[in-house]
């Protein structure tokens, strides 16, 4: 019987704590540890308090006792043995960034095994931080045996990985399709307006300042015909309510992952305002396509503009610009010929490019590889 191959999965949290990249490793988790020929163990850290491990869809989880999160990165003394402990059994790392713990351990611990890093994103707040943190970056990303990323752009667009290219593998995220079709439709947005023929639009996401939703609003207040909807919540929320205040804007705060999907579903334009790298991809975006809706993004230096591209599903304005933004909404309400167009286009490219069973079997052939 052949040797099954032993899979370290590392980051910073795990499910049920909420984020793109958390839901993307607990997919390859759970892809992984279905396999006969493969076990899989998951290394985080708790957000605060003791550790604890549990086994969840076949793949045992390690959380790491943890005194808090500071500038973005949980601070756990516990990690660094876990990851020593952890890296001798496995025949493969694969280490989410950013995540300067990860990075930090890798380095430190002379980790000897097989070690590719999931690129989701350049550090692009903590400016300060990256002073000290990037010659120790760079030596991890020499360390490296391979560096998946989502997109060409998340390459073109880093301030490191042009130099690394070569270790360069682009494997989009995967989308689970059927989760999507299966889930409950009702019309969750429709219920809410205030005027039944005014379309919907829709932004998903935290509200926090790389989000773009204050030029949002300004450009909203441009657009006529439509009513927007907001989902989610964070540090801007009050401040966002303030300034919309008078108009046809329903913030729907958080919602369940059944209400996101009907919201999803029962809009007639999604928008992703973004206006910093720190919005590397946009898994939203795909959520919306899944649902053959058109999308607005913004043209940032990163995988953003890749997913929906411009005059094929929907439409890229500069980011920053309500005008330009104001300008595409109300282009796209005007016609319902280009927001049918641009929809079918999304739909057929998710189904071709997000496939979730051909994506995670690349990401496996670039783990296993030379094991």
């Amino acid at each position: 019987m052949n040797k099954k191959l032993k899979i370290l999965e590392v980051n910073k949290f795990y499910a049920p704590h909420i984020g793109g990249i958390e839901t993307l490793v607990e997919q390859r988790a759970r892809a992984f540890a279905a396999r006969p020929d493969t076990e899989v163990k998951v290394l985080v850290c708790q957000e605060r308090g003791e550790g604890d491990t549990e086994r969840i869809d076949g793949a045992e989880i390690i959380r790491c006792g943890s005194l808090g999160t500071y500038f973005s990165c949980p601070l756990s003394f516990e990690f660094f043995r876990k990851f020593r402990e952890l890296s001798e059994w496995a025949d493969v790392v694969e280490i989410h960034t950013p995540f300067t713990l990860g990075d930090s351990a890798s380095i430190l611990s002379h980790c000897k095994c097989r070690v590719v890093i999931a690129w989701h994103s350049d550090v692009v707040k903590q400016k300060l931080l990256l002073q000290f943190y990037k010659p120790l970056l760079h030596r991890f990303l020499r360390r490296a045996d391979a560096i998946i990323t989502a997109t060409k752009g998340h390459i073109d667009g880093s301030a490191h990985l042009p130099e690394f290219r070569d270790k360069c593998r682009v494997i989009p995220y995967p989308l689970e399709i059927s989760r999507y079709e299966n889930a409950k439709q009702f019309p969750i947005l429709t219920d809410k307006l205030e005027n039944r023929y005014r379309l919907k639009l829709l932004f998903v996401g935290r509200l926090v300042y790389y989000k773009g939703v204050s030029y949002l609003l300004e450009a909203f207040r441009q657009v006529e015909g439509c009513e927007l909807f907001i989902c989610g919540t964070g540090k801007l929320e009050q401040q966002l309510r303030q300034d919309a205040k008078g108009l046809p804007v329903h913030f729907l705060g958080k919602l369940t992952d059944e209400e996101l999907k009907a919201a999803f579903a029962d809009c007639d334009i999604f928008i992703l305002p973004s206006v910093e790298r720190s919005e590397a991809f946009g898994i939203v975006q795909q959520e919306a396509m899944v649902y053959g809706k058109p999308v607005i993004n913004t043209s940032l230096p990163s995988g953003v503009p890749f997913v929906s591209e411009h005059g094929k599903t929907g439409l890229t304005v500069p980011p920053k610009d309500a005008d330009a933004l104001a300008k595409a909404i109300q282009k796209l309400a005007n016609s319902p010929e280009l927001r049918r167009e641009f929809g079918k286009n999304a739909y057929n490219k998710v189904r071709q490019e997000y496939e979730p069973q051909e994506t995670l079997q690349k990401i496996y052939d670039v783990l296993k590889e030379g094991v």
